[in-house]
């Protein structure tokens, strides 16, 4: 690191001010502003006692503010999306201690994005690695186990691997915008088989009597929320236990990054029934959260996919992405995109096994993205 470069850390985000965490992003990407982390924070989604510890990096410039990372000591393997239980308890069976460790990453946020938040420029790369040279110091000063990049831009991933992190390949379901007029014109370029199916699975979703509305900016108001929370903790429920978010977290949200959002929420004889929260950059559109208090055939599908693409193509954004998981994406026009996280485990031993196990492991993760791939919906060019 450059004498002249100094890093400290921040055990909250309120610590620096809005206007110094977001003049180091270089893009509009939601989920690393100043707004949603504190918003994680402020609600007390995010603590020491959630087990994701506030430690975020700050690299200055003598006292100009040059670059930040968002980053956490965590107790453990929870709300990252890219799942380590195995390494952990490998690690613990040879009388190691996995937890706690470092993460750099969105809590709870499975989007692709950057994670070493420096300006664009010519000292860009310099400072990243000063960054990431900084994470690793905090884990050697602490005694922690390993420093995680989950989700990396693609731009960052071959500066992981210079600075000798191994890398981990993973998956999700992207949709492309093709500059399709409407959605007839997405509709199109599918085989006729698809086409049919998805065009049937709409009229299911819509013939029952249903309303589907989108609310974002100005226009969601408290009832939205307090309706979309109960369908949250109802999906969070019965898929991992205990929900991540509490209720504060939305409202403190939308006040701070309320143009970001948007809601399709759906009703049935005047209440509403169904939502499904996402996100917006200006090339993507991320769908987080969804879930319901009535089961309806193909809702799930209408509500998170389809408008999703609507709503792309009608403002001119180029990306949608699912979250985490589901191949059943594939179906739908959502194609199988490769991702890819950042390793280094500071016992030397403990980093050449996982090395030798990720090389299995990507070997698989290329034969599933082929294997999809070779199974697009989309027609087949002549």
């Amino acid at each position: 690191m450059s004498e002249a470069l100094a890093i400290k850390t921040l055990q909250s985000i309120s610590e620096i001010t809005e206007k110094d965490w977001n003049d180091c992003l270089e893009t509009d990407h939601p989920f690393v502003t100043h707004q949603f982390l504190k918003a994680l924070e402020d609600s007390g989604s995010v603590t020491a006692e959630t087990g994701w510890m506030p430690y975020h990096l700050v690299l200055e410039l003598d006292t100009e503010i040059v670059g930040v990372a968002p980053m956490y000591v965590k107790g453990h393997s929870q709300g990252e999306y890219v799942f380590d239980y195995s390494w952990a308890h490998a690690y613990e069976r040879a009388g190691g201690k996995y937890y706690p460790k470092l993460q750099l990453s969105v809590p709870f946020s499975p989007v692709t994005g950057p994670r070493l938040l420096v300006p664009a420029g010519p000292d860009q790369p310099v400072r990243q690695r000063a960054l990431l040279q900084g994470a690793q110091h905090v884990a050697s000063e602490l005694g922690l186990s390993s420093v995680h990049l989950t989700f990396l831009a693609e731009n960052e991933k071959l500066l992981m691997e210079e600075a000798g992190f191994l890398i981990r390949a993973g998956e999700q379901f992207h949709w492309v915008n093709n500059e399709y007029s409407d959605f007839d014109a997405f509709l199109a370029q599918l085989s006729s088989r698809k086409r049919k199916a998805i065009k049937k699975e709409r009229i299911g979703a819509t013939e029952t009597g249903l309303e589907f509305e989108t609310v974002s900016g100005p226009e969601i108001a408290e009832r939205h929320w307090d309706a979309f929370f109960n369908f949250y903790i109802d999906t969070g429920s019965r898929k991992w236990g205990t929900p991540y978010l509490n209720r504060s977290f939305f409202s403190l949200l939308s006040e701070s990054l309320g143009d970001a959002i948007v809601l399709f929420m759906v009703k049935r004889d005047g209440r509403y029934i169904a939502g499904a929260l996402n996100l917006k950059s200006r090339d993507c559109l991320y769908g987080r959260y969804w879930g319901c208090i009535e089961d309806h055939r193909f809702l799930h599908f209408e509500t998170c996919y389809y408008r999703a693409i609507e709503y792309a193509i009608d403002h001119g954004i180029q990306r949608v992405e699912a979250g985490a998981q589901g191949p059943h994406k594939l179906a739908r026009g959502y194609l199988p995109t490769k991702t890819h996280s950042a390793h280094w485990l500071r016992d030397p031993g403990f980093h050449d096994a996982v090395a030798e196990f990720l090389k299995a492991e990507t070997r698989e993760i290329d034969a599933e993205l082929n294997y999809l791939s070779a199974h697009s919906p989309f027609r087949q060019q002549k």
